[in-house]
């Protein structure tokens, strides 16, 4: 079991790796393409699109061929794209590439959470923060190899094609060691059947992965720039607030076995959601700039779990009498999630430029709070749709 938890956080640490390796090549890749802010704008857009149009299919497909298949073919097919990033000559060829790009990683993120899905199951430890943790410690990686790539003067094709080679390796040693799960030809829910659209409580875990991503991607775009321009803080010092924003994260999420483990999953969210949405108002309402570094650190460690916990719920309310399933609610939720991603960054920016970037960010400090009604509202809907099951049961067995 202990090879097989391994090989989960590996996927994790890989997806990081390629995130963090070509995102920091932005302005290499637009002034590659002679691309303004505007059209870059745009390009860029492609990931989450091919993220979003990806996720609900893998969850299928993964259902029909299983994660670790799943996995093999999405890590290696992401690796293959990226190099092709550093052939775009015009900012429809790179939002094209990042499209396809996209699919990758958006059937690569729903293929490696469904076995780190498995993992939990079959270990029995609760460990979903500690998967996502490895992600972030992937993306910093990558971020650190692009950063040393730009101090060589590496072109993003070269260097990305270094990338590629190394993540196809680690794709095919660490994919043959995923879990598979052990299912019953006749697996199947016992009661009546419902389309994943019926489900309330899958809605409501999607909500709160939505709202997880929306404040977090606030907090990735927005903590540099408010150091700058509303603190006062010199760049290379306000970089650093999303640096303390990350590494609080990270450390968060490692130690989220022994705090789900004590808490429990709504306890955690719940907190986890408080502990945010208070460290984006310290942000935003103490104008010394220590607190600005104190506000987006509590950020990262409050906003550390409502992804990762969202998604194993989301699986614990798709399992099987078999012990299986899971697949298509953990796809059906990070959609809804992937939205977040894609309208988060827009709308803050339209709330910042009518009003300003505190209020914005205010807005995103309300949004992160959200969680914790959500959380009471998805227990209440999870224990529901339980009952309702149990006397559809009692039901057929008398």
């Amino acid at each position: 079991m202990r090879s097989a938890i391994v090989a989960v956080l590996g996927i994790f640490a890989l997806n990081g790796v390629v995130f963090g390796s070509w995102a920091p090549r932005v302005p290499a890749l637009a002034a590659q393409i002679g691309a303004e802010e505007g059209a870059l704008g745009l390009s860029l857009l492609g990931a989450s699109i091919g993220m979003i149009a990806s996720a609900l299919l893998s969850g299928s497909l993964c259902a029909r061929y299983g994660a670790k298949v799943m996995v093999l073919i999405s890590a290696i097919a992401g690796c293959v794209v990226l190099p092709v990033l550093g052939l775009a000559t015009s900012p429809l060829q790179l939002g094209l590439v990042l499209v396809v790009l996209g699919v990758t990683v958006g059937a690569l993120d729903v293929a490696m959470n469904i076995a780190a899905v498995t993992a939990i199951r079959q270990s029995g430890r609760a460990i979903m923060p500690v998967f996502h943790a490895f992600f972030s410690i992937g993306g910093l990686i990558g971020a650190l190899g692009a950063a040393g790539a730009a101090a060589l003067a590496l072109n993003p094709l070269r260097h990305l094609s270094i990338v590629a080679v190394i993540g196809t390796a680690m794709a095919i040693w660490f994919a043959r060691r995923i879990p598979v799960e052990d299912l019953k030809p006749q697996a199947a829910h016992t009661g009546p059947k419902k389309s994943l659209v019926q489900r309330p409580v899958l809605w409501l875990l999607g909500f709160i992965a939505l709202c997880s991503s929306v404040a977090e991607g606030a907090s990735v775009d927005w903590s540099a720039f408010f150091g700058v321009h509303e603190r006062g803080i010199g760049e290379a010092s306000a970089a650093l607030i999303y640096a303390g924003f990350s590494i609080c994260m990270a450390i968060a999420r490692l130690l989220g076995e022994r705090i789900e483990t004590r808490w429990g999953s709504q306890r955690m969210l719940i907190g986890g959601s408080t502990i945010g949405a208070l460290g984006l108002f310290i942000a935003v309402l103490v104008p010394a700039p220590a607190f600005t570094y104190i506000g987006f650190a509590l950020a990262g460690m409050g906003l550390a779990y409502g992804f990762p916990v969202a998604l194993e719920l989301a699986g614990a309310v798709g399992r099987r009498a078999d012990g299986g399933g899971g697949e298509r609610e953990l796809g059906f939720v990070t959609t809804i999630a992937y939205s977040g991603f894609l309208l988060g960054p827009p709308m803050i920016g339209g709330i910042a430029s009518v009003t300003s970037l505190p209020v914005a960010l205010g807005v995103a400090a309300v949004i992160a709070w959200a969680m914790a009604p959500l959380t009471l509202l998805a227990n209440r809907a999870r224990r529901r749709e339980q009952q309702t099951r149990q006397q559809a049961v009692e039901t057929a067995t008398t």
